[in-house]
């Protein structure tokens, strides 16, 4: 059976097509990522932008075509932080509903951090525990901790409300932020991070799932191009994130746009969203591990077995 998965975040929209081979295991047959910036201003309207609704809708558009190619038997359509925001949010379901013939869902900051730690784990199932799992998103970051294996288990979880797009939007005004605005930002980080409930220190593995996790290792390697084979199962030791987030957030977006491997429309984030991965780094005793498999791998696991 093949199946599909979307997911349709703050900053990005991604999709997965997937089966499971002879042997058990997942099979991807397509996965592709379109940067919309759904959220777009939610944070301080409360409302979804016309014209980023447009393009997630496009992109949606697009996806549908590869689905009916694909000759998908179950569709899955979830939405996170920005949609959990959006005052307007009917507009995106009816949307959904035409273009993609699915309804979207609205899944809680637990569902999703539990998601992304089961695809994370599925794919690096040897790792000693406890392990973190981060998954910086546009407009919220979970954080989980467990152990993995043949049946992950989660011990605690949750979604705190800083991402990417909404510590740039809130905080990060100039281009490059000043020293105050990054002290700023990195206060509120802090402070939510102060109130999770994980014992830190206490982490075995760290692992990264996600857009800035991904984004930030292909450069710390320094490729020439995005290459998903490479950022896979790589590392990133705490002073190698920490020295790279100060080169961001001292650099320009059009600086930043210019590093090879960087996605153009992402290169005004992830300056933010380094920030928040470098500040959960000073209060882990190791270095980060990034996968490629997240909140879609989790998905589809869940569409083939039910």
């Amino acid at each position: 059976m093949k199946v599909a998965a979307i997911d349709c975040g703050t900053n990005s929209v991604r999709l997965l097509v997937a089966e499971r081979t002879p042997g058990g295991y997942l099979q991807d047959l397509d996965r592709r990522l379109i940067l919309t910036r759904l959220g777009q201003g939610v944070d301080a309207t409360g409302q979804f932008n016309p014209d980023a609704l447009e393009r997630t809708l496009i992109a949606f558009a697009e996806y549908a075509e590869v689905i009916e190619r694909r000759g998908v038997e179950r569709v899955r359509l979830v939405a996170t932080s920005a949609a959990r925001d959006a005052s307007n949010r009917e507009e995106f379901f009816a949307g959904a509903r035409r273009v993609l013939g699915v309804e979207a869902e609205i899944i809680s900051g637990d569902e999703e951090a539990a998601l992304s730690f089961r695809g994370a784990t599925t794919a690096l199932p040897e790792v000693a525990a406890p392990v973190l799992v981060m998954d910086i998103g546009g407009g919220s970051t979970e954080l989980v901790v467990g152990s993995a294996g043949a049946a992950p288990r989660i011990d605690h979880g949750l979604s705190l409300d800083v991402g990417s797009v909404r510590v740039r939007e809130r905080f990060l005004a100039d281009d490059p932020p000043s020293s105050g605005q990054v002290a700023q930002a990195s206060a509120h980080i802090d402070s939510l991070l102060d109130g999770a409930g994980i014992d830190f220190g206490a982490v075995a593995t760290w692992i990264g799932v996600g857009g800035t996790a991904t984004s930030l290792s292909a450069v710390n390697q320094q490729l020439p191009t995005y290459d998903r084979t490479f950022v896979h199962g790589s590392t990133m030791t705490r002073d190698q994130l920490g020295a790279l987030t100060a080169r961001l957030l001292a650099s320009t977006v059009e600086q930043v746009r210019a590093l090879p491997s960087m996605h153009p429309k992402r290169a005004d984030v992830i300056c933010a969203g380094a920030l928040i991965a470098d500040r959960v780094g000073r209060r882990v005793p190791g270095d980060l591990t990034v996968s490629e498999s997240d909140i879609l791998d989790g998905l589809v696991l869940g569409l083939l077995e039910s």
